[in-house]
């Protein structure tokens, strides 16, 4: 099988944590809380915990990690199988400032917690055939980094992380380029990583005679897809085939085909479902 074409988001700066972090407690509260202000001391000292309510696949611990203000200690790893009523971490810290995070720490642990839970049901489907589960550039604005993050964590793979990192032409590339369009990719100095996308297999007998990285079998019917990859691989075992487009956990089986390297489903984000956490001070 071959590799993927770009770098896997297996770790979090904490930097960008932080950054973040500060951007949405501006967010949600530019004024400050003044619920918290009316009814808590400035002074009080508060332990909580960080409780699942869902049984899921845990991410986010250098999230948690990052909470320098606090007292923290991690009762579980990313990728761990969390059940209904554990308790995930303990935060001990400023009472007011905690509460003031809590909300914001919620919304992030369970919609990463959901996407690395959904990717590890899609990797495991595939897990016995060594191809790959891919995510896309279809994800939440702001969020992306992390979002790329949860997939791995649940077993999956990034594809690029944005437009600049490397070359992926679609069919409305093949429509608007101006110029020959095989000559465009024959002179490229392969500076990035190149992938295109076909739909049909005519496209192929053209397109296998230029050095290219990937290809993306878009909205393909399994059996035509299967048609595509053999054709691709009786002329070049390097190139990264990659099968896209109204992939679902329900297909996902369909598209086990021998030669494949990885399947892209932007369902990964979109059809994630936020997994429940509380936050309960002792």
């Amino acid at each position: 099988m071959n590799d993927p074409l770009y770098k896997q988001i297996k770790s979090l700066p904490k930097e960008y944590i932080v950054e973040k972090l500060n951007n949405y407690i501006n967010e949600d509260s530019p004024s400050g809380d003044p619920t918290s202000d009316l009814t808590i001391k400035e002074t009080k000292i508060a332990t909580s915990f960080l409780v699942s309510e869902d049984s899921a696949i845990f991410c986010g611990s250098p999230i948690i990690l990052s909470l320098d203000d606090f007292e923290v200690e991690l009762l579980c790893n990313d990728g761990d199988l969390i059940s209904p009523n554990q308790k995930i971490a303990i935060i001990k810290g400023n009472a007011k400032k905690l509460l003031k995070y809590e909300r914001i720490l919620l919304n992030l642990l369970q919609r990463l917690v959901g996407i690395s839970t959904l990717t590890k049901k899609y990797a495991d489907i595939v897990k016995d055939s060594q191809i790959k589960i891919l995510d896309t550039r279809k994800t939440t604005p702001g969020l992306r980094l992390f979002e790329k993050y949860a997939v791995c964590v649940g077993g999956g793979y990034n594809h690029r992380l944005n437009l600049s990192e490397g070359l992926l032409i679609k069919d409305n590339h093949w429509v608007a380029s101006s110029d020959d369009f095989y000559k465009i990719i024959r002179e490229y100095d392969q500076e990035l990583p190149i992938q295109v996308e076909v739909d049909r297999k005519e496209q192929l007998s053209y397109l296998l005679e230029y050095d290219i990285d990937a290809i993306l079998l878009d909205n393909m019917s399994p059996e035509y897809a299967e048609e595509c990859v053999e054709l691709i691989r009786k002329v070049n075992d390097r190139v990264f085939i990659e099968i896209s487009g109204g992939i679902t956990i329900d297909n996902l089986s369909d598209y086990i085909i021998d030669g494949v390297d990885g399947i892209s489903s932007g369902a990964l984000m979109h059809q994630a479902q936020n997994k429940k956490i509380k936050l309960e001070f002792e």
